[in-house]
């Protein structure tokens, strides 16, 4: 019986860029539906991650795709993968 190590499936969010003026980090905000229980209204909450950015390359209202990681510091969890 072979027991291979998989890697855990990381989740992925799609943002904007609201700030860029730390080195090697970005602000992200993800924006999603949610639905009224009572009267079945959706609207549209946010929230702001803090993201890994190694060559500064994303700048404010760029759309990008960022991927869960290891803790890199006390508030970063997320890294940049590509251009959304």
């Amino acid at each position: 019986m072979d027991i291979k190590k998989t890697q855990p499936r990381r989740r992925r969010l799609q943002g904007v860029v609201t700030s860029d003026k730390m080195q090697k980090t970005v602000v992200v905000r993800v924006d999603r539906m949610k639905m009224n229980t009572k009267y079945k209204r959706r609207y549209r909450v946010s929230k702001k991650y803090k993201a890994h950015d190694e060559k500064n390359d994303f700048h404010i209202g760029d759309k990008v795709t960022m991927e869960e990681t290891r803790p890199l510091s006390k508030d970063k969890r997320w890294r940049i993968v590509s251009r959304a």
